[in-house]
């Protein structure tokens, strides 16, 4: 490990203001923030001029497996009929098929900005500590920061909502009743032995648990996830009250909302993380900051599945802790943490008249890189500042984007894209530059990716057709159900 002199920048000192500073950086951390030197002793210089430094960009939520399944989603999709309709594109997938999904997310959160994520991914019909192993290694190589988190469950969709099942007829009802899921504590032991086994150093790629839905697990099962998240200290994170009819279903199968739910079975803690958050009632958001809980918010899958928009302003004013994340590959067409970073400040906009109610462009700001690094447990994660990660990132400060400059934050929040990313740092190792990853050939990984995705479609043509059948009347079930009533 190497002391690396970064100068000649403008740098975005504690996530507040851009200074001309120097940046020294000691192995994997800042170790100071200097007035602009031209050297420093046994330390390597990095010129920075014409470049604008801040800190990486942090996913709070997204699943590496729809890497491969991008472009399968219909454009009319809700969340229940793509669970319904999509599960074909998850069968069949080895331990090599989880590595190339998450090198695939990797790198495009890197040439996106994303330094560090939080990924659900799933195994179908449940995890191994294979293919957990395989993910936490592809993340580790790459060199991205990451929770690695197995998406598991006990119930399927069909067993998961009231009457769902009521309104199949045979014999394809009897093909969604025949489907299912591992016994809890079969599913729990796998993931014991995967997390209390780890395969890489837990600096950067550090293990989680993800029960997918809390409709889709018993009791049982989600104090066992609590249980474990307490027991080995990991993040949990759920989707949580992500449509109006999870709400729904939860009133009918528990006879409250989802977040009292869970308050009950003693699963919420400052280690608790719930997905989306789209519905969410007051008393809900109370008992996620009573308890250290937070929210993930993902603008663009609420829109493209149409969720609806998370009450942001609401959850912030409450002391809900709130990160930013992407969703899966498929469910938002992409990884750019910088399109979520800005719908979640400017679709606030669309939600008050006062603009006293917005979410500001530094809060967004701080959500995408602080915030979602306190939900997967990451210490000195997302700011530059002394002691801090040295994850960091190179935009061109010569770009259409600053032409002119003004409200230099202001424009990285409401108009970046990534376009002007030209260095990405993780640790203090430059992983992006010259308009490459440096740490795999992404040639070749785009032929193993093609090669995979025909392979899966091929292998699933079966399982594909009747997803698509169940689809359709999950998506009748949906429109007759979603407008009921909720307290």
């Amino acid at each position: 490990m190497t002391r690396t002199l970064i100068q000649g920048g403008r740098v975005l000192v504690g996530n507040d203001a851009f200074h001309d500073v120097s940046l020294l950086i000691d192995g994997d951390r800042i170790e100071a923030i200097l007035p602009s030197v031209e050297t420093v002793e046994n330390a390597e210089t990095l010129d920075a001029s014409h470049r604008l430094i801040i800190p990486g960009l942090v996913n709070g939520h997204t699943h590496s497996h729809g890497a491969l399944a991008r472009g399968g989603i219909p454009d009319d999709a809700i969340l229940e009929t793509f669970l319904a309709g999509s599960a074909w594109l998850n069968l069949g997938r080895a331990p090599d098929d989880l590595t190339l999904c998450a090198q695939l997310s990797a790198v495009e959160l890197i040439r996106k900005g994303c330094t560090a994520c939080f990924d659900l991914f799933i195994e179908l019909p449940g995890p191994t500590v294979d293919g957990t192993h395989a993910v936490a290694q592809a993340y580790h190589d790459v060199g991205l920061r990451a929770v690695v988190a197995p998406m598991v469950a006990d119930q399927t969709l069909y067993q998961a909502l009231p009457g769902l099942l009521d309104a199949f007829e045979p014999p394809l009802k009897d093909a969604v009743a025949a489907m299912s899921l591992p016994d809890w504590s079969a599913t729990m032991a796998v993931c014991d032995a995967a997390l209390r086994d780890w395969p890489v150093p837990t600096g950067r790629v550090r293990p989680g648990i993800g029960p997918t839905i809390p409709l889709h697990c018993s009791d049982a099962f989600l104090q066992a996830c609590a249980a474990m998240s307490a027991d080995m200290g990991v993040p949990l994170q759920t989707h949580l009250a992500e449509t109006r009819l999870q709400q729904i279903m939860a009133q009918r199968k528990f006879g409250t909302s989802l977040t009292e739910y869970l308050d009950a079975l003693g699963v919420l803690s400052p280690r608790f993380s719930g997905a989306h958050g789209v519905w969410l009632s007051d008393r809900e958001t109370a008992l996620l900051a009573q308890n250290g809980a937070g929210i993930s918010h993902n603008p663009m899958s609420n829109l493209r599945l149409g969720s609806g928009i998370a009450p942001l302003r609401h959850l912030a004013d409450a002391g809900v802790a709130l990160g930013i994340g992407t969703d899966a590959s498929n469910t938002s067409d992409g990884q750019n943490m910088f399109e979520a970073m800005r719908l979640a400040a400017t679709l606030s906009r669309a939600q008050a008249p006062d603009s006293k109610a917005w979410v500001r462009t530094r809060e967004a700001f701080d959500m995408a890189t602080r915030g979602s690094a306190g939900l997967m447990g990451f210490d000195k994660v997302g700011q530059i500042a002394e002691g801090w990660q040295a994850d960091l990132l190179f935009l061109d400060r010569t770009y259409c984007h600053y032409t002119p400059a003004r409200e230099t934050l202001d424009q990285v929040v409401l108009a970046e894209n990534g376009a002007a990313l030209r260095e990405v740092m993780i640790a203090g190792q430059v992983v992006f530059a010259g308009d490459r990853i440096l740490t795999l050939d992404e040639a070749a990984l785009r032929a193993r990716a093609i090669a995979a995705a025909d392979r899966i479609t091929h292998a699933n043509a079966e399982a594909r057709a009747l997803n698509a059948a169940a689809s359709e009347v999950v998506k009748g079930f949906c429109h007759a159900h979603c407008h009921a009533h909720l307290p």
